[in-house]
């Protein structure tokens, strides 16, 4: 189990661009051919306005991702949740979202099949 959410977790962080712009190729072979998302915005977005986004950001704030939890729906399907934060320049953190990432092992390897993000608002 650990291997797998340290797995996921990688995968997971490189699709947050950690100091520099994912490929369209990798881009490609990490989302799943089916895959959608519904955004921190509560938009959904289809699999090619995801990867055409994505691929053609220059700026890009470093992501933070922490307190992941995983848990094996079937053999060959895992859901990831965590929380993530966008970095400014100054350090501070902004964008706290509550995230989950559903994943499936295909004979690609581990692809992204759903995305969900909710802005995460702290107090009462």
């Amino acid at each position: 189990m650990m291997q797998l959410i340290s797995e996921l977790r990688a995968l997971e962080s490189e699709l947050h661009h950690p100091g520099a712009a994912c490929t369209r190729d990798k881009l490609e072979s990490l989302l799943h051919p089916e895959f959608h998302e519904v955004a921190r915005s509560g938009r959904r977005y289809t699999r090619q306005i995801v990867i055409d986004y994505l691929a053609a950001r220059t700026q890009i704030a470093p992501v933070v991702n922490e307190a992941h939890q995983l848990q094996t729906l079937a053999p060959d399907w895992a859901l990831l949740t965590y929380r993530s934060e966008e970095i400014a320049h100054d350090g501070t953190r902004f964008n706290a979202a509550l995230r989950a990432s559903l994943w499936t092992r295909t004979p690609a390897g581990w692809q992204l099949f759903y995305h969900h993000g909710t802005p995460e608002h702290l107090g009462s």
